[in-house]
């Protein structure tokens, strides 16, 4: 399994234990863009539209509510679902 792969199980662990760094690579490897940041907010958009706003706090991990709506915006669920069945296959 990949950094990716590792990463989606992180973020699907409860609770989730992720930093703002793998926020950042998560959102890149799915098309995501951080298209603005203001303070210690950061938005990120990707081609279709679809926007998030994830706040950075010097060190922290990332809020577990931000955690989920990344999940969910994502289908993590999913992903992580339709990649098992390829690799048992």
């Amino acid at each position: 399994m990949g950094k990716l792969g590792k990463l989606v199980e992180q973020f699907l662990a409860n609770p989730p234990e992720v930093r703002f760094d793998d926020v950042c690579y998560i959102l890149t490897a799915f098309g995501f863009e951080e298209k603005r940041s203001k303070g210690s907010h950061h938005s990120f958009r990707n081609a279709d539209g679809l926007k998030i706003t994830v706040p950075k706090k010097g060190g922290q991990k990332v809020k577990g509510i931000y955690v989920k709506q990344i999940v969910a915006l994502l289908q993590l669920e999913e992903w992580s679902n339709e990649s098992e069945d390829t690799i048992e296959e």
